[in-house]
């Protein structure tokens, strides 16, 4: 569950997170050496910084391509009806397919955009016909494939 509550940083803090989102598996002693902290305000700062939800998760970031996703799209989706129950309904649905990697509800022609990979066009085919457009409450969608990709970051710009 998202907390919508804004986490005051200080500098020693917005270093400590950037030293993070570049390496985290930093030990604290590195932590430290990098953000001029000693190993224990170091760790204190970061548990913290857990605890409050700032840091999420660790992660190992792959290369789709590497392992055989060669195929990444955005795809659009209007639903037929729009209610709290049709939403609910969407969102418990669309949570379960491995191959949706971020899902989001958005203003404008769509209601809802999912950045999705597919091993090749035809398996991101098969998902738009075959998944997608079977969920009874799905009126519309399209799709974008992405070609070539110019920036991709995880890093978010701390203390900017």
């Amino acid at each position: 569950m998202k907390n919508s509550q804004e986490v005051e940083l200080d500098r020693q803090d917005a270093r400590l997170l950037q030293a993070l989102q570049e390496n985290g598996r930093l030990s604290n002693v590195e932590l430290s050496e990098l953000v001029h902290l000693s190993p224990s305000q170091c760790q204190r700062r970061r548990q913290k910084l857990e605890e409050l939800g700032v840091v999420q998760k660790y992660v190992a970031h792959l290369d789709p391509e590497k392992i055989g996703l060669h195929v990444t799209a955005l795809i659009n989706i209007t639903l037929d009806r729009h209610g709290e129950r049709i939403a609910e309904e969407f969102r418990h649905t669309i949570v379960h397919y491995p191959q949706v990697l971020e899902c989001w509800s958005v203003t404008g022609d769509a209601d809802y955009v999912l950045k999705v990979v597919a091993t090749d066009l035809k398996s991101l085919s098969d998902f738009m016909m075959y998944q997608l457009l079977n969920l009874k409450m799905v009126s519309n969608i399209r799709s974008n494939i992405l070609l070539d990709q110019l920036k991709c970051t995880t890093v978010l710009p701390v203390g900017v």
